[in-house]
């Protein structure tokens, strides 16, 4: 029994079978660009920013995919040793850049997946404020840190924990510190003038989809006869096909969509449909 899984035993046979046809995670991977459209958000931002909130393009992106994941739970597995696993929480994974470094620290959010937008700005902005503070501050930087201090024991204790974790008795304090044990790693590319990129996702740890954000650029869509080019965000998805179905990605994806074009829907925490009597 893992301390961040609960194993799925009664999976699709199919998807039983495939992580012992493709066992790495690079394997499996799946890449798509998800061009979504800024004007919607854009309005929605100015909106928000009249009644006294600042809301930003990645807690827009974070929270729309936060909200998702509450209504297509599959996207919060993981595969590790060939076994399905569903994730006992959810949480994002983040690279912040220290002032004056061109380096930044990775740990991760802890979120519910029906927050509402206003609670997803916040926890952004608090994990930001806290890992821009100098020094190894987080408990990521620490076992980082902890590891180099032991130059001539680093590839045995790495390859002590890689087993580990395979065999599910890696330990929770471990797990808690690793930003490759996520549900999701997202990386704001725009931030730093870049283009979007499809960004591998890593074999070690548990993550299952990376999304990479990058500069804005001019789709060219039809619209009504006419060929327009609309200003999107695009997002570079990295997923491993494993852990869902093609199609559970894309009905995934559009409602990601529907989200970011409608973001006001994102106002209030999200409430199961209750089943009809």
């Amino acid at each position: 029994m893992r301390p961040d899984g609960k194993r799925v035993k009664n999976a699709d046979p199919m998807y039983t079978i495939v992580p012992y046809i493709m066992v790495k995670r690079y394997d499996a991977m799946n890449m798509i660009t998800v061009d979504i459209p800024v004007e919607p958000m854009q309005a929605y931002r100015v909106k928000a920013r009249e009644k006294g909130h600042a809301i930003s393009f990645l807690a827009l992106v974070i929270a729309a995919y936060s909200r998702t994941v509450a209504e297509f739970p599959l996207l919060n597995r993981f595969i590790v040793n060939k076994r399905i696993y569903d994730r006992n929480e959810y949480n994002v994974s983040m690279v912040v850049l220290k002032p004056g470094e061109e380096n930044g620290t990775m740990s991760k959010m802890v979120f519910d997946p029906g927050s509402d937008v206003f609670t997803v700005q916040k926890i952004i902005d608090e994990y930001v404020s806290n890992n821009r503070q100098a020094g190894d501050n987080n408990s990521t930087d620490r076992l980082i840190t902890l590891l180099l201090s032991m130059p001539g024991l680093i590839s045995l204790v790495v390859g002590v924990l890689k087993w580990m974790d395979k065999h599910g008795w890696m330990p929770r304090k471990v797990i808690d510190a690793s930003p490759f044990h996520t549900s999701l790693v997202v990386s704001n590319l725009a931030s730093i003038r870049t283009n979007h990129i499809y960004h591998h996702i890593y074999d070690f740890g548990t993550c299952s989809v990376f999304i990479a954000m990058g500069n804005m650029r001019e789709v060219p869509r039809r619209i009504k006869g006419e060929i327009v080019h609309q200003r999107c965000l695009p997002l570079g998805v990295v997923m491993d096909e494993r852990i869902c179905s093609g199609s559970y990605f894309a009905q995934a994806f559009q409602r990601l969509k529907t989200y970011l074009e409608k973001p006001e829907l994102l106002e209030t925490p999200y409430v199961p449909a209750q089943p009809k009597e």
